[in-house]
């Protein structure tokens, strides 16, 4: 039995999937962080966070690493520690920097450092030769200006270190930049009470479809699990309606997407993590969008077990551990598994969601999660705003899964009263 130290969690999925994991593997934690309600006001009415199942839940100022550091150092010589984890990809450097502090396992914190720093990657990518898009790195507006004449409408609109699609805008003109580059300049603060690096970062725009590569990395070698698709829509935003797994590739396109998902963990130097790496293919060939050094969020881990048999899950509380991942592919009687999600498009208070009823009984359903009335909505602008989400499989056996989510979510309608 281990005993891992938790330092945040997202709210969603994988707070949890990973106390589950835990549990199943016979492993128990510590929860610390710096606002636990930050996590009771995400759980169900009248049931417990699953993140309240920990041996014991500490707060501390989780921002500030000076602090931390030596507090976490005083909590192992009592606790022990046999790993750190998080699935925040706000606290996955700090999680870095105390794996190495306490001398247990875990990915160099520098390489992780530059992962979730948007701006760092594209560097880091571009110098090793990883094909990627055009970009600039602007630190105000007139260079900001210059860098979209330069690289061309249009471009794409990016904060260096935001999550979930926040603020990431597609820009056709120079009005367009305006409105996004002044709309993330009034986000000063993340959810998390860190502020943000004041530079964007502009990119070209790439053709083709998106696609996330799944892996695990460990003792130096990195393993593909798979390839996921991806449906975007909410533009100029780019919010993720939907994935399915696998994706509906050619062999050819697999493999490239995948070799290109390996050279960008080698190029950041990532090694004992479970990646999700966003590829375009485009018509030049696979581009990199982002490298996250931490399981793929929006259930997409689900979708993986449920054909593969392969937990991601498990597999990052192994990595953490120091420990040889199960990554071995079983037969599940599923060969495509997708998941859609209900992005509402006005702001409001959730009166009723019609149509769910055509999700009672409907075949290969496999979960149905959506909002209750009364919750409040904002119209999305990132991938924060769902009202819920469907997982499916393809009911006819084959690899149509997504086809078949689709038109579940499409059938339902969400009525949202203006207040």
């Amino acid at each position: 039995m281990g005993h891992l130290l938790m330092v945040e969690s997202w709210v969603g999925s994988m707070s949890r999937l990973l106390p589950r994991a835990l549990r199943e593997s016979g492993h128990e934690f510590t929860f610390l962080t710096r606002d636990l309600h930050h996590y009771l006001r995400s759980a169900p009415e009248g049931a417990a966070h699953p993140l309240l199942s920990a041996r014991n839940v500490l707060t501390a100022e989780t921002n500030d690493l000076d602090t931390l550091l030596p507090r976490i150092g005083e909590l192992h010589k009592v606790l022990r520690f046999d790993g750190v984890l998080t699935s925040c990809d706000y606290y996955l450097p700090a999680v870095a920097r105390i794996a190495a502090y306490l001398g247990l396992p875990g990915p160099a914190p520098d390489a992780v450092a530059d992962a979730c720093r948007k701006d760092a990657t594209r560097r880091a990518l571009d110098e090793a030769g990883v094909p990627g898009p055009r970009f600039a790195v602007c630190a105000d507006w007139a260079a900001t200006v210059a860098a979209a004449r330069e690289i061309g409408y249009p471009l794409v609109l990016k904060p260096v270190d935001l999550c979930a699609g926040m603020y990431v805008r597609r820009v056709d003109d120079e009005a367009a930049l305006s409105a996004a580059y002044r709309a993330l300049a009034d986000f000063p603060v993340n959810a998390r009470g860190q502020r943000r690096e004041p530079q964007v970062l502009l990119e070209e725009l790439l053709d083709g479809p998106e696609v996330s590569v799944e892996t695990v990395s460990f003792g130096g070698s990195a393993h593909v699990v798979g390839v996921t698709d991806k449906s975007v829509g909410g533009a100029p935003a780019f919010i993720e309606t939907g994935h399915m797994f696998p994706a509906a590739l050619t062999g050819a396109d697999a493999a490239a997407a995948a070799d290109t998902a390996l050279a960008a963990l080698t190029a950041l130097g990532l090694d004992d993590v479970v990646a999700h790496t966003e590829i375009k293919l485009t018509s030049r060939g696979p581009r990199v969008v982002e490298v996250n050094p931490r399981p793929a969020g929006n259930r997409i881990t689900e979708l993986v077990r449920h054909v593969t048999g392969v937990d991601l899950a498990a597999a990052f509380v192994d990595v953490a551990l120091g420990r040889e991942p199960d990554l071995t592919v079983r037969q599940t009687g599923v060969r495509s598994a997708a998941i859609g999600f209900l992005v509402p498009a006005t702001a409001g208070v959730l009166d009723r969601i019609d149509g769910t009823d055509a999700l009672d009984g409907a075949p290969g359903v496999l979960e149905v999660q959506l909002a209750e009335p009364g919750a409040h909505v904002k119209a999305a602008g990132s991938n924060n705003e769902y009202l819920g989400h469907v997982m499916a499989t393809d009911p006819a056996g084959g690899d149509r899964a997504r086809a078949h989510v689709e038109s579940l979510i499409a059938g339902l309608r969400p009525c949202v009263v203006r207040r």
